[in-house]
This record gives C-alpha cells, structure tokens and sequence, in this order.
C-alpha cells in the first residue's frame, strides 16, 4: 500500500461558500421590500403635512423646487377632473371641481417608491401597483392603505403656488 499525502484546502469550505450566497440572497429581498431611510425622515413620512391644499396661502412646505412661492402652473394647466405631476417638486396638482385645487405627494404611501404615472384621475405606483385618487388622495387600489399625503398650495389669479 501506498499512501498519498492529502493537500489541505486553501480558501472558503463549500459550506461557507453556500451560507454566504444564500445570505446575501435574502439580504437582497430584505432590502427590496423593506423600507429605506425615507421612512425617517419627517418631510416624507406620511401625516408629516395633514390637511388638504387650499385656495389661500397657508403653512406648509415642500421638499420640492417650487418650494417658497415660486409658480408651480396656472390654472388653465390643470384639467378638471385630473390633474397634472410635477416630477421634480414630486406633487401632483388636481382639478376635482372648476376653480378646486388640491395637490399631493407624488411619493407612495406603501414604500416611498415616486409615482409618474397618471391616468384620468388615477395616479399609479410602479413598484408595487398602489393605486391614488389625484382628486382626494385615497387608495383606489392597494397594496397601499394610507391616503397620499396632502400638500398645502395657494391660488392668486391663474397661478398655482406650493405654499
């Protein structure tokens, strides 16, 4: 009989090789579906601004770029009915009734996830399929349960200002 001299293993066990994957797997899904740092942060937490816009100026702020007074549309802009995204200032302005304006945040209630899509008055999250009223800021369709979170405007002659 011969004996053979067995090389010890250099580098990671197979074992050790398959922990670490299905750790990383998981903590990749873990992530996807939770929540991030937004979720702390008061000026996207939802309730942080209660109460619906307004015709008058009123308190309020946005962490948008129309913050402060600047124009946000005219009037004539929004469709009644429907209403209009602006993407940058993450707010959508709408038109329930003639002369009515509301704006909303554009962020979805169920994971912070930025909506852009629009249809009639129906604004869609893409992450998860959350559906919200533009008019009044409901869930027409979940997995979302809170209302968008209303954000204060104000209407001086035909121009639409975030408060």
């Amino acid at each position: 009989m011969t004996s053979e001299s067995v090389q010890p293993m250099s580098g990671p066990s197979r074992r050790t090789v398959v922990a670490a994957v299905g750790a990383a797997g998981l903590t990749v899904a873990l992530t996807a579906c939770g929540s991030d740092d937004k979720a702390a942060d008061p000026s996207t937490e939802q309730g942080a601004a209660s109460g619906g816009a307004t015709n008058e100026g009123g308190g309020g702020s946005s962490d948008g770029a129309g913050a402060g007074g600047a124009a946000l549309a005219k009037t004539a802009d929004i469709p009644e009915g429907s209403g209009k995204i602006f993407k940058d200032e993450k707010v959508v302005v709408s038109q329930p009734a003639a002369g009515d304006y509301k704006a909303f945040s554009t962020i979805c209630t169920h994971q912070k996830c930025p909506m852009v899509d629009l249809k009639d008055d129906v604004i869609s999250c893409a992450c998860h399929g959350s559906q919200f009223s533009v008019l009044d800021g409901s869930v027409k369709k979940g997995p979302a349960v809170q209302p968008l979170e209303a954000k204060q405007i104000s209407v001086n002659g035909d121009s639409i200002t975030l408060a």
